[in-house]
């Protein structure tokens, strides 16, 4: 068991003014409803013209059609669930020390699998252009969230030490 009154190696420090400063910046408005707009442009997507395509597919397209969508739709939901909370801290309604917290950060998050399921290529160009869209966007939410909480935004990261921390941290529990 270790002393709470240490300081953690997984603490996370921030630029307090950076973020403050970008939630209310013109650039966060735009990632805020081009964020947003993917969302619902997927959502209908999904719920319209890509279910009518998933019924023509093979069965091996259909499958790779399901986990495609879930993929994506999860990683649009992180990001529409981190924009949410960026206004959130603009707004005055989170503090940024919780907003900077492990829970609502994407750099916590799995990077995105470079594998693709089979029959990937049998998809509808309408669903891969969404994955390619949504990838870019989630990308660019995740360096943001890098940028803005990762070791102060202004020293690298040691992955090593912070791989190191994560699995000390792991079997302290």
């Amino acid at each position: 068991m270790t002393d709470t009154n240490q300081t953690s190696p997984l603490k996370v420090s921030f630029d307090a003014k950076r973020a403050i400063e970008f939630a209310r910046s013109e650039l966060f408005e735009r990632t805020f409803k081009e964020g947003m707009a993917m969302v619902e442009e997927t959502a209908a997507y999904l719920d319209g013209p890509g279910r009518a395509a998933s019924k023509r597919l093979s069965r091996a397209a259909a499958l790779a059609y399901a986990g495609e969508s879930m993929r994506l739709t999860t990683r649009l939901m992180q990001v529409a669930s981190w924009l949410l909370v960026q206004r959130a801290v603009r707004d005055g309604e989170i503090q940024l020390a919780e907003a900077s917290s492990e829970k609502y950060r994407l750099i916590s998050r799995e990077p995105q699998p470079t594998t693709s399921f089979a029959g990937s290529d049998e998809l509808p160009e309408a669903l891969k252009a969404l994955i390619i869209r949504g990838g870019a966007i989630f990308e660019r939410v995740r360096r943001l969230d890098e940028t803005m909480y990762e070791q102060g935004a202004h020293e690298p990261a040691n992955a090593v030490t912070t791989q190191m921390a994560r699995l000390t941290e792991a079997f302290m529990r």
